[in-house]
């Protein structure tokens, strides 16, 4: 029976379930019926699961897309027994983003990636493209794409220099990364298809074949509101939102909402190698934990995290690095252990209109910028919504077979139950 290759973009302002997409995939390629199996249990978001992080309420859709403007866009690729990667496009707002620029800062937790354009992006704090995400070898590709995308914008006719962003991360455990499947087409079909509204999660776009904590991880995103005082209000003071979208491919101590959950459950994978000697080994109150041999025989904390924050709050350059740097942090709560081989990077941008930068605009103007001392609450928000991204990439996504290994979906009613411990 022949592999036909299959394609989905999701991009909906109502994103499919989980199980809909794959029984919808198995409607289309036998072979991925045979390969992608979705798990049987329901796939709740954290908050349905009763975790929610923090003290600040979350925007309507608790997703990246609540910050006004912004819009994502999935492609999902599943090929055969063998090709389980994909594109997630982030686009700032709806207008010409090279026209209008968005203020924005990268901030680097472990510069062991790809994450093309940051460079510039710190050096003039401006963002000019849709931020696209995708795996390691695609970068190139996707750049391509971005660049094409951007000088065909009407109003671009004249543009000769683009800087595209683009990150990765490696989803070589679970993909065929050396077969290069990703195409320029699909990187354009999730930018062009970007909407704002509910956001798809787990195991679809750049999350198809990402792997954390051992489980099968995939695209987290959340948001949360952050509102002046009653009298700062009276005042004429506005609430602000802030939201994050992971690609998480990372590893260590899974822990959430505090509860040391690696400790009670873990992996097949690495209940498996825990029964071989390994080199490495870390005791931990009595319990012993070997390093384990996940899909591709990856280093369980190896992988790479991309975050991605949005707010319409107006923060400059500075500060917007500061942001970034805070959702770097907010892995942190849910176990992370930030290895050497973990490109853990954060892209932080405000939409602002305060804070855009027209282009070739050379005339001095006046701007309202929130000021430093301001800042707190949005970097305790950022830290909420990562940790809250991190938990909706593990619980969306969907059990992942193929012919290069295999990422289980985390037992939800198991979470559960460790939570109520």
């Amino acid at each position: 029976m022949p592999n036909t290759p299959v394609h989905v973009v999701s991009t909906s302002s109502r994103p499919r379930t989980q199980k809909s997409i794959w029984r919808w995939l198995a409607a289309g390629s036998a072979a991925s019926a045979l390969i992608v199996v979705a798990s049987a249990q329901p796939h709740p978001r954290a908050r349905e699961v009763g975790v929610s992080p923090g003290i600040y309420p979350t925007g309507a859709a608790n997703a990246i897309t609540d910050v006004d403007g912004v819009r994502v866009g999935h492609t999902t690729i599943v090929e055969g027994d063998r090709v389980r990667t994909g594109v997630t496009a982030i686009v700032p707002h709806g207008g010409n983003v090279f026209q209008d620029k968005v203020a924005g800062a990268v901030f680097v937790g472990n510069a062991f990636g790809k994450l093309a354009g940051s460079t510039q992006v710190n050096e003039l704090g401006t963002i000019e493209t849709p931020i696209v995400l995708t795996n390691t070898l695609s970068v190139g590709t996707a750049m391509d794409a971005v660049v094409r995308y951007t000088i065909g914008q009407p109003g671009n006719e004249q543009v000769r220099s683009v800087n595209a962003l683009v990150g990765e991360t490696n989803d070589g455990g679970l993909n065929d990364i050396r077969g290069l499947h990703v195409t320029r087409e699909h990187v354009l079909e999730a930018i062009r298809g970007a909407k704002g509204g509910p956001v798809s999660e787990g195991t679809v776009g750049a999350g198809t074949g990402t792997i954390c904590y051992g489980w099968k991880g995939g695209i987290g995103t959340s948001s949360r509101r952050v509102g002046p005082s009653a009298e700062r209000r009276a005042q004429g003071e506005r609430d602000y939102i802030v939201g994050v979208l992971a690609q998480t491919n990372f590893g260590g101590n899974l822990t959430i909402a505090g509860v040391p959950i690696f400790k009670s459950l873990q992996p097949p994978s690495r209940r498996a190698a825990s029964a071989r000697a390994q080199p490495f080994e870390s005791v931990r109150q009595g319990e012993s934990f070997t390093q384990d041999e996940p899909a591709g025989e990856r280093a369980p904390a190896d992988g790479s995290c991309m975050l991605v924050v949005a707010t319409d709050a107006p923060l400059d350059a500075r500060d917007l690095h500061r942001l970034a740097a805070r959702a770097v942090f907010g892995l942190g709560r849910t176990g992370s252990s930030y290895s050497n081989g973990s490109g853990d990077f954060a892209i932080a941008f405000s939409t602002s209109p305060e804070m855009r930068s027209r282009f070739n605009e050379t005339g001095a103007r006046t701007r309202a910028i929130l000021p430093t001392d301001a800042t707190s609450p949005l970097f305790e928000a950022v830290l909420e919504a990562t940790e809250e991204a991190v938990y909706n990439s593990l619980f969306q996504a969907t059990t992942v077979r193929s012919a290069n290994g295999t990422a289980e979906a985390i037992p939800i009613d198991r979470v559960r139950e460790l939570l109520k411990k």
